[in-house]
C-alpha cells in the first residue's frame, strides 16, 4: 500500500474498544418525546405558548326581570323626576349648644413637661404582661452544656483517656492451668494431733447447792462466855526498874 495516500500519522488499525457505529441497533424502536403541547414535552427544545378553547356556554331560558318598560315610576323621566318642588313637614331642631372657649385659667402650662421641655427618657417597673408570660422561650438554664470530661466530646479534642479495670483469670499470669487447689482448699488441722496436747481448761458458771437448812452467822457465837486456857505471852527478860550500864569512853 502506498504510504503517500494517507495525510498525517493516522493509519488503519482495529479499534481498542468497542464503537457503536460498528454494531446493529434496534433501529427507530425509541419514541423521542413530543415538541407539541403541554404535557410530556421535550425538555431540550423550546416550548411555544399553548391556548386552550373554551366551551359553548347554554343560554338561559329563564330571564332575571322584566324589561325596562315595566315597573317605572309615575312622573319619572330621563333626566329625573317631573314636578315642581316640594316641601315635608318636620319638627323643629333644638338651638346647638354655643361652643365655649377656655379662659386661661383653664391651661396649666407647667403639667406640660413632657412636651414643652426636654425630659431624658423614663423607664417603669411594671408587671409581667399576660402575653409574655405565655411565652415558652427556654432559659439558660434549660440547655446543657456538654460535659468536658471523657473520651466522647464533639466540640473539643479530648485527650488520650485509661480506665482500670478488675484483674481476670483468663490469660493473666495467675491463671491456674492445672487447676491445682491452693492453700485456702485444705481445712485447717487443729495443731493437737501432730504436736503434745497442751491442757485445755473450759470457763463454767458456779453450782450452787440447793441447802436450806438454817447456819448460824458470826455474830451468833459469844466467844466471852468460854473459860480461856493459859496461853504463852511475850514479854521483857530484865526488870523495868533496872538502871542502864553507862561506861566511860575510850581514848
Amino acid at each position: 500500500m502506498d504510504k503517500s495516500v494517507w495525510v498525517g500519522t493516522w493509519r488503519p488499525h482495529r479499534p481498542r474498544g468497542p464503537i457503536a457505529a460498528l454494531h446493529s441497533g434496534p433501529g427507530p424502536k425509541y419514541m423521542l418525546p413530543t415538541n407539541t403541547g403541554y404535557k410530556m414535552h421535550d425538555p431540550s427544545r423550546f416550548r411555544a405558548p399553548a391556548f386552550s378553547f373554551g366551551i359553548k356556554i347554554p343560554e338561559q331560558s329563564t330571564t332575571c326581570g322584566p324589561g325596562p318598560g315595566h315597573l317605572i315610576p309615575e312622573r319619572m323621566t330621563v333626566r329625573g323626576p317631573n314636578g315642581g318642588p316640594a316641601y315635608s313637614l318636620y319638627g323643629r331642631p333644638r338651638d346647638g349648644r354655643l361652643f365655649r372657649t377656655p379662659g386661661p385659667g383653664r391651661y396649666f402650662p407647667e403639667r406640660a413637661t413632657n412636651v414643652a421641655y426636654p425630659k431624658p427618657p423614663g423607664h417603669s417597673m411594671a408587671g409581667r404582661t399576660k402575653a409574655f408570660q405565655a411565652a415558652g422561650t427556654p432559659g439558660p438554664a434549660a440547655y446543657s452544656v456538654p460535659s468536658l470530661l471523657g473520651c466522647r466530646l464533639i466540640h473539643k479534642t479530648s485527650a488520650p483517656t485509661y480506665s482500670i479495670s478488675g484483674r481476670t483469670s483468663l490469660g493473666s499470669f495467675c491463671q491456674d492451668l492445672s487447676k491445682t487447689p491452693g492453700p485456702c482448699a485444705y481445712q485447717e488441722v487443729n495443731p493437737g494431733v501432730y504436736k503434745t496436747k497442751a491442757p485445755q481448761f473450759t470457763m463454767q458458771p458456779r453450782t450452787f447447792t440447793q441447802d436450806i437448812t438454817k447456819k448460824p452467822g458470826p455474830a451468833a457465837y459469844y466467844p466471852q462466855q468460854f473459860r480461856q486456857t493459859p496461853g504463852p505471852s511475850f514479854g521483857i527478860r530484865h526488870s523495868e526498874y533496872q538502871a542502864p550500864l553507862i561506861m566511860d569512853p575510850q581514848e
